[in-house]
């Protein structure tokens, strides 16, 4: 079943990892696409724009610091001088440096905070006027199950920016909503990046055990979740964090870890 998506889409934090595949797949599908990062090689814009699937198509990069003072006037001045206009916002930056408690800094917290939060906070409000120009507006933002959901020692700053996120996601969507504005999250869990393959296997082999489905996420797993929000299908979906952990935070009950053929307690 097609998924028809509108055709100009901003991705920040659009060049590595989770944020290449959500850009890669509204490239593929024909959209026009901004993408941003701290920087934008050209081979990276050359790769994208290779798999445009239309002439004419528009693939253009900007670079930028999430954290600078203007960098939410420029992303939505860059929007509207090359792709024209704004129908998807996709908000996908982020930090997620381990820090344990007894060493965490007010300087470690700020940046956190900073590129987690209030960049997507100034994101959409810089973008709202060509959201709702556009009469189909989407943002889309990148949370995580750590802090909404769960908690890992050592991101303590991290979970608390991500579960910051879905405060700020939910009111959005209903300020936002008499525009015909939706507002949605994916919440991934651990998603094989490049970064986290430089770990190594065995504490890859780790971090999979905690799945039920028994692996890590691929990128593209949570692009095509991305994908659907930002299509028509997702129309009337609006507030809503979708998990995508292979069923990580599921709770287990009794049956769950004892051994094949042993009883539950009654």
């Amino acid at each position: 079943m097609d998924n028809p998506l509108p055709a100009k889409v901003a991705v920040v934090g659009g060049t590595r990892g989770i944020g290449a595949a959500i850009t890669s797949t509204f490239v593929t599908a024909g959209a026009d696409v901004l993408l941003t990062g701290r920087s934008v090689p050209e081979r990276v814009l050359e790769t994208f724009r290779a798999a445009g699937r239309r002439a004419g198509q528009t693939v253009e990069g900007l670079a930028l610091d999430v954290t600078e003072r203007d960098f939410a006037h420029r992303l939505a001045e860059s929007a509207r001088t090359s792709l024209g206009g704004l129908d998807v916002l996709c908000l996908n930056a982020g930090v997620f440096p381990n820090k344990p408690l007894a060493d965490m800094t007010h300087a470690d917290v700020r940046e956190v905070f900073a590129t987690n939060v209030e960049s997507q906070i100034l994101a959409v409000t810089a973008c709202v006027p060509l959201l709702r120009e556009s009469g189909r507006g989407r943002i889309v933002l990148t949370s995580s199950i750590t802090g909404p959901l769960t908690g890992f020692p050592g991101w303590s700053h991290y979970g608390a920016s991500k579960a910051a996120q879905l405060g700020f996601m939910r009111t959005a969507a209903l300020e936002l909503a008499p525009y015909g504005i939706t507002v949605n999250a994916v919440a991934p869990g651990n998603v094989l990046t490049e970064g986290l393959e430089e770990l190594g296997e065995a504490y890859l082999a780790q971090m999979a055990a905690t799945v039920p489905l028994g692996r890590l996420a691929r990128p593209q797993e949570i692009a095509d979740v991305v994908e659907f929000l930002a299509g028509e299908r997702a129309s009337f979906i609006t507030g809503q964090a979708i998990t995508v952990d292979g069923g990580q935070t599921l709770p287990e009950s009794p049956e769950a870890v004892l051994p094949t053929g042993t009883d539950a307690p009654s």
